[in-house]
């Protein structure tokens, strides 16, 4: 598996960041919405975006996820020229290009499917999807049943134990790469998905491009039953994502403290695990409304940087824009871009944060890939972690609270130290194991260690 930890990710839902149609005519001409995305390259540079994962495009009925045509871009944003066209100015600009594989189902539009509702039982189609019934019958008054992903009906799941639905699918993922030229995949519905199917899409798309990546969205359970090797190279990291909003929401650091120390510390579950790290997505509410105080957004972002793992961006949420899932639709999750975003106070001082921690990560060796230990977590809601290579030691300090705090740290790896705080610049003397920090409220301090006066466990070849 190729470790991905140098990269920084920026996650859009094209359909809704394009302000495409909400429902495909299948019948209007190509819009130009994938093309559209190449203003947005000198904005992701400046953020140290260099890989983009762009949601469903393939030609589908509605939302993306209930696919008409696996071989062909929606036409609601264009087509197969724009997205080769599209890819290629990526790459020219170092930008790793991830696609939506939505291999779980299809939707009542794919060929297949409109095959079996005519034919029914001598469709060629009938053994492509799961537990049809001929003898009972459906709210569409198909005279049928099937097996939907999670009770959707329009969502229709796939038999992925037929050869002939794997071929038409891996076949699709052959062109993606030979025609694309993609860097990988993020697998919808990842852990309802027949293993057996995704270690042979894991072997067949690495054969045709070593590096190709395979993410999994799981939203449950234990990553590595998916990620590993031989299977999928990575994993959403959903138990992150919670606790990264709740701490912050509730005042309640613990909850941060201990999924980092329960995920990647020495004896954790997934210390060798590269996650792929959100703070929200176009499933869930965006992270500026699920805050009491919009000044925790800033150290919110600061702990997505620092933390082991993939750290990603969710278009819009740069500019700590808000959207609340309701109980009709998402809509509010996955709005058309606007460039009024980008005027708004926060936005502008948001964007600038989220700006250096990326130089920060990308700059640091233990940020990208360096052991997490956790060194403090007090009920004044302080948290401080360390990440640690042979080359660099990093400690990150979080202040939760609207406070000053005084936070003094005591470990025998401190010894006789200076260390310089990465975001302002001020340097910090640590004496007898102690060291002793002011922290802004609201804020955190990122310390690197530049020299060591005596002999001590933090022994570091930098500075």
């Amino acid at each position: 598996m190729e470790n991905w930890t140098d990269r920084i990710f920026y996650h859009i839902y094209p359909i809704g960041m394009c302000g495409a149609p909400k429902q495909n005519d299948f019948c209007s001409p190509a819009g130009n919405g994938l093309l559209s995305l190449v203003k947005h390259i000198p904005r992701l540079l400046s953020l140290g975006i260099n890989a983009l994962y762009i949601g469903p495009l393939f030609e589908s009925s509605s939302h993306g996820y209930d696919t008409v045509d696996y071989y062909h871009v929606d036409r609601r944003l264009g087509n197969n020229n724009d997205l080769k066209e599209l890819t290629g100015i990526l790459h020219e600009n170092g930008i790793s290009v991830i696609l939506d594989g939505v291999f779980n189902h299809t939707g009542r539009d794919f060929f297949a499917f409109k095959d079996v509702k005519e034919k029914r039982e001598n469709s060629q189609y009938s053994n492509w999807y799961f537990n049809i019934n001929f003898s009972q019958n459906n709210e569409y008054n198909d005279g049928f049943t099937y097996e939907g992903w999670a009770g959707h009906k329009s969502l229709v799941k796939l038999n992925l134990d037929c050869r002939d639905v794997r071929d038409h699918l891996l076949g699709a993922v052959k062109y993606w790469i030979k025609e694309f030229d993609i860097d990988g995949l993020r697998l919808d519905a990842a852990n309802v998905i027949s293993i057996d199917f995704l270690k042979e899409l894991s072997s067949f798309s690495k054969n045709l491009k070593k590096t190709f990546w395979l993410m999994g969205e799981i939203v449950a359970g234990d990553y590595r039953s998916l990620a590993h090797e031989g299977c999928l190279d990575s994993a959403t990291n959903y138990e992150l994502y919670n606790s990264l909003w709740s701490c912050f929401h509730n005042q309640n650091i613990y909850e941060l403290a201990w999924t980092l120390k329960r995920e990647f510390s020495d004896g954790g579950l997934y210390p060798d695990l590269t996650l792929y790290n959100f703070a929200d997505n176009h499933d869930v509410n965006r992270v500026a409304s699920s805050l009491n105080d919009q000044a925790n957004l800033f150290p919110l972002y600061g702990a997505l940087f620092c933390s082991p793992g993939i750290p990603s961006i969710y278009y819009g949420s740069e500019y700590g824009i808000y959207g609340k899932r309701n109980n009709h639709n998402d809509y509010d999750l996955r709005p058309a871009w606007e460039d009024a975003w980008t005027q708004s106070n926060i936005g502008k001082d948001l964007f600038k944060e989220i700006c250096r921690f990326s130089k920060l990560r990308r700059e640091s060796e233990a940020l990208k890939n360096g052991k997490f230990c956790e060194l403090l977590v007090s009920y004044e809601q302080i948290f401080a972690f360390s990440r640690e290579t042979n080359n660099e030691i990093i400690i990150v300090t979080i202040n939760a609270t609207q406070k000053k705090k005084e936070c003094m740290l005591y470990n025998e790896k401190i010894g006789n130290s200076e260390w310089i705080d990465l975001l302002s610049e001020e340097i910090f003397t640590a004496k007898n194991n102690t060291l002793e920090i002011l922290l802004y409220p609201s804020w955190l301090r990122i310390l690197k260690i530049i020299s060591v006066q005596n002999k001590s466990p933090y022994h570091t070849n930098s500075g």
